[in-house]
This record gives structure tokens, C-alpha cells and sequence, in this order.
């Protein structure tokens, strides 16, 4: 795995624009997480219990319950556009 290719390519997608210097940094960087998660991967972890959460969580739900939200017109008021009721964004293709 290259991981200047994949800074600058992860870069693109975020439609970051790095210097070389950063582009460097964040190299180097990603470089140590990937020998990092090598490492990680020798570790014996069968007698570990998998676990979602660090500590116990158990039935954390809220009653479902309607309450008062924005009109469309509330939501729309402060729109820098609107077209037909909706908000009108720039189209982003490359």
C-alpha cells in the first residue's frame, strides 16, 4: 500500500487542497497508524469477550413521542436558495 497515494487520493475526495509539506507530514503520519495496526494484529485476542460499548449499556431508549418542529416555511427562511419549497444546493459531479 502507498501511502502517499492514498493521502492524496483521500485528500481529493475530502476536496482538501494540501501543500507538499502537508501531504508529507500526513504520509508520515499515516505510515506510523498502518505499522501501528500491524503490530495490533499479533496480539491474541480469543479470549476476549466482544463488546459494543466500554461500559454496559442496557435499554437506553426514549419514548417516541410527536412534538412541535419547523414549519417548512421556518425551515426554509434562512435558505440562500429555494426552489419549489425546497432548498436549492449546487450540483457537485466530477
Amino acid at each position: 500500500m502507498n501511502a502517499e497515494f492514498d493521502v492524496r487520493y483521500t485528500a481529493g475526495l475530502a476536496r482538501l487542497h494540501l501543500s507538499e509539506e502537508e501531504i508529507a507530514k500526513f504520509q508520515a503520519q499515516l505510515s506510523q497508524v498502518l505499522e501501528y495496526v500491524e503490530k495490533l494484529k499479533v496480539v491474541d485476542v480469543s479470549h476476549v469477550e466482544a463488546t459494543a460499548h466500554a461500559n454496559p449499556v442496557f435499554n437506553i431508549v426514549r419514548e417516541d413521542e410527536p412534538r412541535d418542529w419547523f414549519t417548512p416555511q421556518e425551515a426554509l427562511a434562512n435558505a440562500p436558495r429555494q426552489v419549489n419549497g425546497l432548498f436549492s444546493v449546487p450540483k457537485v459531479i466530477e
